[in-house]
């Protein structure tokens, strides 16, 4: 084994950077989707750091050019492994808008530029390094290899595809934040003797690791056997009994195995990893991260600029949201930092050049669920058959305003810092009532920088039951509270509200009722709507695939037609132009005259207006 390699080193795109380092190769070369910043909000850096820290020589090969093998070959052949990324997110939505259309920017790549990275980059990226080392072990990750561990309904192609791990031909398949699996990989492949010439991978070598997926011949006997690949792919039925049976076991770090069997060759998907300790998760974000995209760059990376002054304080989501990929990547239990460790890297971001005294964000997937808890996930469990969120909040669920709220002061006082944001989007359903109050007056008065990002998602009870959001009442009630603190503290502040159009169970009767709702109570120019889009191993993608509840076998509305799909968009953007005559004749079409009463009525207050209070 080489020398350990210098934490601190910044990882090498080049020969000549590895040069520079003295190395002649590397342990570990990352193939990523994305441009490379060495900052903690993108996984290749954290991946990357991690790794350093362990002592293993790391480089990097970003956005590399698909065609040929000269950019895979370009670092040479790795001591121990390639690991291979898609990006921060998966390339097919990098690529492709909910309506399938090539997207113009990608705010991943040097300038904004699209087409740096190929639809399914994964698959693209191994195969390439497969024709250019064939005994090289291959370990994928991200949130591509994270959302289509399993087979899963893919959008773009509308079908059912197997899962990545056998298209990419990979070794393993790490999902969720993998820090700990990928450096147990890099021990575990650094322990056995080089052979004398290439040799197949010993496939008992990577069994077992939490958090990770391998393809074997037999199931581990313990394993709970889900419906084939082949079944899923044309029963549906099969396809929803398969979610269930991984959905019950697949944010529980104390589930069972799962396996499911495609052709000869099953996938074994080991457990969820134990939750770090405060320390660990501590000493990942305490590593010398730049901040800065990797100086080989001669543009902007436009994903950096939105983050660059922000600071994670937790991961994992105990929402219940059946659209979101969240809980299924990082996991529901909530792992938090500690304060010092917050306060450490906000003291970093004040010395940095361009810091103009501003953290634009202390927060993780949802703001206020830090050090969020209660007595099972303190001892690394969840309940497999109970949400935390949804229908109701459970009344075991622990929030904690107060350590929240005690952090940000921290940061906020640390000479350096003028001002302090809540930048992520805020569950306006986790506030007790007279403790929320005081909650909300303390971030209204120094986190909330003019606005404040809320997702109410719908206001029919039927599409936010599909969504297992909360109710509109919660949310009118918050927007009433939201007002009143402002109003005592003097502010003038406004809530952005998202919404999402073509959910599953979503009529046009639905849609015109959330427009009334915007038009006529909230009065607000709507830019914050989300076409639905089905992502893999979500609750909504198998809704979308199968038209019915996945948890219930319930029958369930789909706007599938395209028509409807502009349509059910149009009714919540009615200010855009254009949208408000394409809805009326989309409606005398359909033959709603009940609707087109209803839509003629709010004509008279289509009107620009400000944002919601």
């Amino acid at each position: 084994m080489h020398p350990a390699a210098p934490a601190a080193v910044l990882p090498p795109l080049s020969r000549p950077g590895m040069a520079a380092l003295g190395w002649e190769s590397c342990d570990v070369i990352i193939v990523t989707g994305d441009a490379y910043v060495d900052h903690p909000s993108f996984g290749s850096a954290v991946i990357a750091r991690v790794l350093l820290d362990a002592g293993f020589r790391v480089g990097v090969i970003a956005q590399p050019r698909w065609s040929g093998l000269e950019d895979f070959v370009s670092l040479g052949r790795p001591r121990l492994f390639f690991g291979v990324a898609a990006g921060n997110v998966d390339s097919l939505v990098a690529n492709h808008s909910p309506t399938r259309q090539r997207r113009r920017a990608d705010d991943f790549s040097p300038g904004g530029r699209p087409g740096l990275r190929p639809d399914r980059a994964t698959t693209v990226y191994c195969n390439r390094l497969r024709e250019a080392y064939k005994d090289v072990p291959l370990v994928i990750g991200g949130v591509e290899a994270s959302l289509r561990r399993l087979a899963h309904y893919d959008y773009w192609e509308d079908a059912v595809r197997r899962s990545l791990l056998l298209d990419t031909r990979a070794d393993i398949l790490l999902y969720g934040m993998a820090e700990r699996a990928v450096v147990e990989v890099a021990r575990r492949l650094g322990s056995v003797p080089p052979a004398p010439c290439p040799s197949p991978l010993a496939p008992s070598l990577l069994d077992g690791i939490r958090g990770s997926c391998v393809n074997r011949r037999e199931p581990p006997l313990d394993a709970v056997a889900l419906p084939s690949y082949e079944r899923v792919s044309t029963d549906k039925e099969a396809f929803n009994e398969a979610f269930r049976l991984w959905h019950h076991e697949a944010d529980n770090p104390h589930g069972r195995v799962v396996a499911q069997v495609h052709a000869d060759r099953w996938v074994v998907h080991y457990p969820l990893p134990e939750p770090m300790p405060q320390d660990e998760l501590d000493h990942v974000y305490d590593l010398p991260y730049t901040r800065l995209p990797h100086p080989d760059y001669k543009e902007k990376i436009p994903a950096l600029e939105t983050v660059r002054f922000s600071i994670t304080s937790h991961r994992g989501c105990l929402g219940s949201c059946t659209f979101c990929s969240l809980a299924a990547h990082q996991g529901r239990i909530i792992q938090w930092r500690s304060r010092k460790s917050i306060l450490a890297e906000a003291a970093r971001i004040t010395r940095l050049e361009g810091f103009k005294g501003h953290i634009t964000d202390v927060g993780g997937p949802t703001a206020n669920m830090y050090a969020a808890t209660c007595a099972k996930m303190a001892a690394g469990r969840v309940c497999p058959d109970r949400e935390c969120t949804w229908p109701q909040r459970c009344p075991n669920l622990r929030l904690a305003a107060g350590e929240e709220l005690a952090a940000l002061e921290a940061v906020r006082r640390l000479p350096g810092v003028k001002r302090v944001s809540v930048g992520t989007g805020f569950r306006f359903d986790l506030l007790d009532d007279r403790r929320g109050l005081d909650y909300l007056d303390q971030l209204c008065r120094h986190y909330v920088s003019g606005q404040l990002r809320v997702a109410p998602e719908h206001v029919s009870s039927r599409v936010l039951a599909a969504m297992h959001k909360p109710s509109h009442a919660s949310y009118l009630a918050f927007r009433r509270r939201f007002a009143d603190a402002n109003r005592r503290l003097g502010r003038k502040q406004y809530l952005i509200p998202y919404f999402i159009s073509g959910h599953p169970g979503s009529t046009v009767d639905d849609a015109l009722e959330l427009a009334e709702f915007l038009v006529r109570t909230e009065r607000l120019f709507i830019r914050q709507v989300q076409q639905f889009t089905p992502l893999p191993m979500t609750a909504a993608a198998a809704a979308w695939h199968t038209g019915k509840d996945p948890f219930t076998g319930k029958p369930l509305y789909v706007p599938r037609d395209p028509k409807e799909v502009r349509l059910q968009r149009a009714l919540l953007q009615l200010h855009e132009p254009g949208n408000y005559v394409y809805a009326q004749r989309a409606l005398q079409k359909l033959g709603r005259q009940d609707l087109l009463r209803r839509l003629r009525a709010l004509r008279p207050l289509l009107r620009p207006a400000r944002a919601s209070s």
